[in-house]
């Protein structure tokens, strides 16, 4: 990967970039307030299960198609996937997350480059997921596909084990050390969803479908989900 597509990979992961993503737990503030997450092995295991088997598997999956999608220049294809990824939110949370986050980045992107307007009205209008929204900017900035994959997984890990600091709460130190060992689990996490087909996009995350509503109700909160 060229120096330019390594910088626009840097700043499409970077928690510095204008999506709001730093507002939410994705349901860790409940499970914090539960006593379920309450130490950095603890947190590490959480977020292990997730990249394993969990909903931001199945976002990374979607991204990769939405990333063929338009690089094949199928916007048809795109808002498919767009409205399959938002069927699959099993929490109202974590679809409005999910589209807030999205919906600022397709802004942010067009804001940026008005030539890549064409072609996605309709997600302007009806809303874009994050995934799909992330995949248009790693293509419009040709970042390698499996570059622009484990940038997806670093920035979601990056934000939760943030959030993770403030709420357990965790010095800073132990927050960097974690990331340092969710290293082997991103790179995992990456592998397995290349090769995942069509018919495989599945992901078993009840547990953070119960966070979710746990959070959605919960008295004092931090986070928006």
């Amino acid at each position: 990967m060229n120096n330019d597509s390594l910088f626009h990979l840097l700043q499409l992961a970077s928690p510095a970039l204008p999506v709001g993503a730093y507002s939410y737990s994705e349901g860790l503030e409940a499970l914090v307030e539960l006593g379920k997450v309450t130490s950095p092995e603890t947190l590490a295991q959480w977020l292990t299960q997730e990249l394993r088997w969990g909903a931001v598997r199945l976002e990374a999956a979607v991204m990769i198609r939405a990333y063929e999608e338009v690089h094949g220049q199928d916007f048809d294809g795109v808002i498919l996937w767009n409205g399959w990824l938002t069927a699959a939110r099993d929490t109202e949370e974590l679809r409005q997350q999910s589209l807030q986050m999205g919906r600022s980045l397709l802004k942010l992107l067009l804001d940026l480059h008005p030539e890549l307007g064409h072609g996605y009205e309709p997600l302007q209008k009806e809303g874009c997921n994050f995934a799909i929204a992330y995949a248009i900017a790693a293509t419009h900035y040709q970042i390698d596909l499996q570059a622009a994959l484990l940038g997806y997984f670093y920035s979601w890990t990056a934000n939760l084990v943030s959030a993770g600091v403030k709420l357990i709460p965790l010095g800073q130190t132990a927050g960097q050390r974690l990331l340092l060992t969710m290293q082997p689990a991103l790179k995992q996490a990456a592998e397995s969803v290349s090769t995942l087909k069509a018919d495989d996009l599945s992901s078993c995350s009840w547990g953070l479908s119960l966070a979710s509503m746990a959070h959605e109700c919960q008295y004092s909160r931090l986070f928006r989900s």
